[in-house]
């Protein structure tokens, strides 16, 4: 490919909405360009990536025994409603009718198509286990897109979806997945690490996500983990051991008690002379437009997505000052959870909350809160907080560390989730109809090559992994228009691009900076740079990776492509 050919359009600076720093090379490097919010194009050396991305998503699903099929991005009313999600699902959803009135959606996912599709084909035992993946655009309407290509509404993904007879053999299917996702992502060149996760909106009962772990600030969860064991879980999953410590406030008796201006824990503690443990904490949400309080001691935090689990709703909002005085009759700061009304306001207790004794509590009234009060018999407990780093792994006791990643591929074990309310079901060897024992497996094409990004640049551009760069090799002629340079550069490009290696020469007559940089922003994995050293039979190899230069003949440095590309591949 020339240079002067490519439809590439680098730019000087980066995009003024642009916060990731995936989002900011790829549009300046010429990969993207924004349509509207959270909509892209994807330019030719996107497109040469994600290609790649797929092929090898391709190449690894087959060997797994999968087989590719594609579904419909635009889907009836009708399938989700079989499966109760019509209602579910929320905003993200984008709902239209087409010109007969018949209520519609663009495709966020595809459980619901591939269990009707299955239901009508598959109906014998015989015929299973089976596993069908796809590589689909999805559409998904986020309030907020943000981070480029890692929040979009619009993206590629490549969803599986497994049935079998018994759950025994979902498992094995399950590990097979787990095993062909780490191929898949070592084979782009990306690191992953597995670790527990919630369903979400896909449900199930047992899920993982594949994470890249990144030093970047947008990665999208805190994700703990043991460095003495396998222990890894995301942080709306992750569980933990507390420190043993006394969460006694040691008062002799309940009581109310002037807490003049102690609207936070910080402040409460300081006042009363007690540890944050000592106080219990209410937190008010307003969770599907019922209001909910959770009660939590006071040195820990809700996870809100442990949290909507245990209520089952769909969106989760912080109560508003105003709607604290109206649905629970009380001042923000000062809540408590013994005089609301329960069959209207649902309250929930955390774990840490269980050995509580002669606690701090709110009183509902300003400037005044409960001192010495304890728990009343029958309440019932949920893991709903948040872990912090330095308390306990769950499984050997050391102490976890928490850092950021980016999900790039999940794993669901569905079970009838899907194929129970749908009605899809096969002839077991009894003549008895069972549902399908379903499995579901993800991975963000898209996000996968916004992750790369995030993982792999400098201060100068991207720095692909070779896996999946979209050319392999760069070849600049300082000035083209110097006979023996051109002639060189050309000779390069010509003898590497017969050995199959997917090469750019450099064409333009831009000043030899221009060039540089426009390479390091790209970034291709080789530069080989044809200049004033052709006159001694030499030119310039330098890898994008480690940036390390050296001089070598043409063919040398053709003979070192080659090593490199191959050793990759």
């Amino acid at each position: 490919m020339k240079m002067s050919k490519l439809f590439v359009q680098t730019l000087r600076e980066f995009p003024n909405d642009a916060e990731a720093i995936s989002h900011k090379l790829l549009v300046r490097a010429g990969y993207i360009k924004k349509l509207a919010n959270g909509i892209y194009t994807y330019m030719p050396l996107a497109q040469r990536v994600l290609a790649k991305i797929s092929n090898i998503i391709r190449e690894e699903m087959n060997a797994s025994g999968a087989q590719e099929l594609t579904m419909p991005f635009v889907q009836p009313a009708e399938v989700w409603q079989k499966s109760g999600r019509w209602q579910k699902y929320g905003k993200e959803l984008l709902r239209c009718k087409d010109r007969h009135d018949n209520e519609m959606c663009l495709a966020p996912t595809h459980e619901e198509v591939i269990t009707s599709v299955v239901g009508e084909v598959v109906n014998s035992y015989k015929q299973l286990p089976l596993n069908l993946y796809q590589i689909q655009t999805k559409f998904r309407d986020e309030i907020r897109p943000r981070f480029g290509l890692l929040r979009g509404r619009e993206f590629i993904m490549k969803d599986a979806y497994s049935f079998h007879t018994t759950q025994e053999d979902l498992e094995r299917e399950y590990e097979v997945m787990g095993k062909t996702y780490t191929s898949i992502f070592n084979r782009c060149g990306l690191e992953t690490t597995a670790v527990q996760s919630d369903s979400g909106a896909i449900g199930g009962a047992v899920s993982h996500e594949y994470m890249v772990l990144v030093d970047t600030m947008v990665g999208e969860n805190d994700v703990f983990y043991c460095k003495n064991c396998s222990y890894s879980a995301n942080s709306n999953h992750a569980i933990s051991k507390l420190p043993i410590e006394t969460t006694d406030g040691g008062f002799d008796k309940e009581e109310i008690v002037d807490t003049p201006n102690t609207k936070t824990i910080e402040e409460l503690a300081a006042f009363l002379k007690v540890n944050a443990n000592c106080i219990l904490k209410a937190v008010a949400y307003i969770a599907d437009s019922r209001p909910v309080i959770a009660m939590i001691r006071g040195d820990k935090e809700v996870e809100e997505t442990k949290l909507m689990n245990v209520l089952n709703a769909l969106e989760i909002r912080p109560m508003e000052n105003n709607e604290v005085k109206e649905f629970l009759n009380s001042e923000a700061g000062f809540i408590s959870y013994r005089n609301v009304d329960k069959s209207k306001v649902r309250v929930v207790f955390d774990n840490t909350v269980k050995g509580m004794k002669n606690f701090v509590l709110g009183a509902d009234i300003k400037d005044k809160h409960i001192v010495g009060a304890n728990l009343e018999e029958g309440i019932e407990f949920y893991d709903i907080s948040l872990v912090k780093e330095g308390e306990f792994c769950p499984e050997c006791g050391k102490p976890l560390y928490i850092t950021r990643g980016i999900e790039v591929g999940n794993i669901f074990q569905l079970g009838t989730k899907y194929s129970e309310p749908m009605g899809a079901c096969y002839t077991d060897e009894k003549g008895q109809l069972k549902p399908y024992i379903m499995g579901c497996y993800g991975i963000g094409v898209s996000r996968t090559m916004a992750a790369a990004i995030e993982k792999y640049h400098d201060d100068f551009g991207i720095v692909w992994p070779i896996e999946i760069a979209p050319y392999h090799v760069d070849i600049v002629p300082v000035n083209i228009d110097d006979e023996t340079q051109s002639k060189v550069a050309y000779e390069i490009y010509e003898k590497l691009t017969k050995e199959g290696i997917e090469a750019v020469i450099d064409d333009r007559s831009d000043r030899a900076g221009v060039k540089f940089k426009d390479a390091d922003l790209i970034g291709f994995p080789i530069r080989i740079t044809v200049g004033k050293t052709i006159q001694e039979g030499l030119v310039e190899y330098k890898t994008r990776k480690d940036g390390v230069m050296t001089k070598l003949t043409p063919d040398e440095a053709i003979e070192n492509v080659i090593k490199y590309v191959k050793k990759s591949s």
